[in-house]
């Protein structure tokens, strides 16, 4: 399985199948200075009706848009939604938000969306196993950096990839990636966009690796 970010919360994760799902596409423009994604997919997967997150339109191969809680039983996956909000309000000011899980070559991939607040310990358990930890560290509009950091120490994943960050081809005022690594240990900074998992190769201690984007 490989895993590239393309920028923002937008992923192309392909199957060793090339079965391929983007996460969260943004629509490039205004404070998104990340080019279009003209990728193929087969599926979509969408956290919130926002723009940055939800614009499908360059994308090339029809796929298959997932949406919204429940069990998205498909023809290649199975994507499990599970409700959250968009900040720490239940939703009074940017609305709900949903967390998506599905499994990849025996690998489970969790993306947190825009999560805007910390979990209960009951939704944490509906999650379970997670093998690889797609999560904003941003802070403003998601949650920030610590809340991010004790996130992580209660899921457990083997791989933490932190997305939804400020770049050079994101103006939005959010925090950049060094209050989320800063002090931690197994951190990798790859100058590569994508990496290439198998599940034998998981690390046996979390992993953080920081992609670039491709976009």
């Amino acid at each position: 399985m490989k895993i590239k970010w393309l920028g923002h919360a937008a992923f192309l994760i392909t199957s060793n199948a090339n079965i391929r799902i983007i996460t969260d596409p943004y629509q490039s423009g205004g404070g998104i200075k990340y080019s279009s994604i003209t990728e193929d997919a087969d599926y979509v997967t969408i956290s919130h009706e926002h723009s940055d997150h939800n614009y499908t339109d360059s994308i090339r191969g029809n796929p298959v848009i997932i949406r919204g809680v429940g069990t998205h039983q498909k023809e290649h996956f199975t994507f499990k939604g599970f409700a959250s909000f968009h900040d720490d309000r239940n939703g009074r000011l940017r609305g709900e938000n949903t967390i998506f899980c599905f499994d990849i070559d025996d690998i489970k991939i969790c993306h947190l969306g825009d999560l805007g607040h910390l979990l209960s310990e009951n939704k944490i358990k509906e999650i379970g196993e997670v093998d690889v930890l797609l999560i904003p560290v941003g802070g403003t509009y998601t949650i920030d950096a610590n809340q991010a950091t004790e996130f992580c120490k209660k899921i457990n994943p083997k791989i933490i990839i932190p997305m939804h960050f400020k770049t050079p081809k994101l103006d939005f005022p959010i925090s950049d990636v060094k209050p989320f690594i800063f002090g931690k240990e197994n951190v990798k900074e790859l100058d590569s966009s994508e990496i290439e998992l198998t599940k034998k190769e998981l690390p046996v201690i979390t992993e953080i690796i920081v992609l670039k984007p491709a976009k």
